[in-house]
């Protein structure tokens, strides 16, 4: 079954467009809770524990997890995601892995290998920005799972370059870097960026109109959602920066269509540390509180978008 056929099966099933980011930290307060830390001896174990009680106190609530993998690289807990990934297919969620891991061909090949037959993941993110030859391995080789390129991240700074004017020139030397214009249309870069997108999906099979090419658009900059949404017309869209970072459901909605498909709105810490904002949980309540955050979020964001 293709990714984003799967995806809007549970979508639908569950009611839900929430995504559950798995992103452990162990070192702070307020973090995955110090009595948990002091359980184990590894941080594998640590990790699988605290994902594995995140999981099944959110499985019938959500379509998809997505586990960031450098939180996993950082303890040495390549195990541990490996693990999570394998129980939350067990719990029928799609999982998301959160890479950005492509380069020349040769080596996004490994990469998506890597991706999909060692860690068996559902889907990734890709930064599209290197071009077409650094995607097209993962297109080739795995038709079938689904890809998330960057677009507009949500980021502060990602400005300083995705929200860029370009412009496209044709039949001038390749060497030239200096080029004086006049009475030409300037785009941004993520609208360029979001155009190849549409390009280079074009001949993918589509499921409810949407095929496997999604893209990475932050919900925090609802603008430019609302303008890449109408180049992107059959892409799914990731949207991250949901709670934690601001964003909020008014800003999310240029990402649905009228069925409440074409979009997934992410959060991470407001849901793994959701104890630290209600009073009525305690630390070693972290799966419950996980829970109420993401029972909120399903009701906050169906009232807006209708999905049905």
């Amino acid at each position: 079954m293709y990714f984003v056929e799967q995806l809007i099966k549970l979508v639908k099933d569950k009611s839900s467009v929430v995504c559950v980011g798995l992103d452990p930290r162990l070192e702070n307060e307020g973090e995955i809770p110090q009595y948990l830390v002091s359980q184990f001896d590894n941080p594998n174990e640590i990790i699988i524990e605290f994902n594995k009680t995140i999981i099944d106190n959110t499985y019938d609530l959500i379509p998809v997890i997505k586990p960031q993998i450098a939180f996993y690289e950082k303890y040495n807990a390549f195990y541990a995601l490996k693990e999570t990934i394998k129980y939350a297919h067990k719990k029928d969620l799609v999982v998301i892995l959160d890479s950005k891991r492509n380069d020349i061909g040769s080596t996004s090949k490994a990469y998506a290998d890597s991706t999909f037959e060692d860690y068996k993941a559902d889907a990734c993110t890709l930064n599209g920005y290197l071009g077409f030859d650094s995607i097209k391995p993962y297109l080739e080789e795995y038709p079938e799972k689904g890809l998330f390129l960057l677009v507009k991240t949500s980021n502060p700074s990602s400005q300083d370059f995705q929200d860029l004017f370009s412009i496209k020139l044709e039949d001038i030397n390749k060497i030239t870097t200096d080029i004086i214009v006049k009475d030409v249309k300037l785009e941004r870069n993520y609208i360029q960026m979001a155009k190849l997108v549409d390009l280079w999906s074009k001949d993918l099979p589509r499921f409810s109109n949407f095929n496997n090419l999604g893209v990475v658009i932050g919900a925090t900059f609802p603008e430019e959602l609302n303008a890449i949404r109408k180049v992107v017309n059959h892409s799914f869209i990731l949207m991250p920066g949901y709670g934690a970072q601001g964003a909020t459901v008014n800003n999310i909605l240029p990402g649905f269509n009228e069925q409440g498909l074409g979009g997934i709105v992410n959060s991470s810490r407001n849901v793994n540390y959701a104890y630290n904002n209600y009073k009525q949980f305690s630390p070693s309540q972290y799966g419950k509180a996980a829970r109420f955050e993401v029972e909120k979020m399903n009701r906050d964001i169906n009232k807006m978008i209708k999905l049905n």
